[in-house]
């Protein structure tokens, strides 16, 4: 058995304000292998890593990520005094230091992190495997596939590891990440049966994390990565 990777659940998010680059700082201080992060975008086409279709949550203001320009969204609290980071900030602070999971949750996001990927790998010399892209919208998973096929996708599932199974082997993913509570040992021997990695999440407490990793999963996405 390879190790289990150790995946930072929108970074360190049971120690720091959740998809903040100190957040991501602190999960690659407790050696964390990965990160996982969400992302939308703004009304003025910038990638921004947060979690839901609203800052209500997890800043000071109100208001749809969509409908505001990068300026208006920089300018909220997003907990202890951090902003709202850009895709770019993010990659810039990891410097290849871990993985980047990168959950695509806002509509029309697949091209421009398609694009921004592309980029890093030809002008700053990551690799294509320093990335692993994830979403529950099997469609936007498909149109990257279609975007990149050498991108390694991993299929996001609440509901079904046998329809995730499925429409993992149509689009040639790379890992299947179910919640965790829909694991068993027969279906994650099944899984890599069928050569695909099992990343589930979010796994947070002691009891949860052994029970998963006596599965022999491949990677655990949790709020505290050094609990792993």
């Amino acid at each position: 058995m390879d190790k289990i990777l150790k995946i930072g659940h929108r970074g360190a998010s049971g120690y720091e304000p959740e998809n903040t680059l100190i957040s991501f700082e602190k999960a690659i201080d407790l050696n964390a292998d990965g990160i996982e992060l969400d992302v939308h975008l703004t009304s003025d086409g910038h990638l921004v890593v947060i979690h839901d279709e609203t800052i209500d949550r997890t800043t000071n203001g109100k208001g749809q990520v969509h409908t505001m320009t990068l300026q208006e969204l920089k300018s909220f609290n997003a907990g202890k005094n951090q902003e709202i980071p850009t895709l770019i900030e993010v990659f810039d602070l990891v410097n290849r230091r871990c993985l980047i999971n990168i959950e695509l949750k806002g509509i029309g996001t697949a091209k421009p992190v398609n694009d921004l990927i592309n980029h890093y790998i030809l002008d700053k010399k990551w690799e294509i495997n320093d990335f692993l892209i994830s979403s529950f919208d099997w469609d936007m998973l498909q149109e990257m596939a279609l975007l990149n096929p050498k991108i390694r996708l991993g299929v996001l599932t609440e509901e079904s590891i046998e329809d995730a199974l499925s429409f993992a082997k149509k689009i040639k993913a790379f890992s299947i990440h179910p919640d965790y509570q829909l694991l068993s040992k027969e279906n994650v021997d099944l899984m890599h049966e069928n050569d695909f990695g099992v990343f589930p999440w979010t796994v947070n407490s002691k009891e949860s994390i052994q029970k998963v990793k006596s599965f022999d999963v491949n990677g655990i996405i949790s709020n505290f990565p050094d609990k792993i």
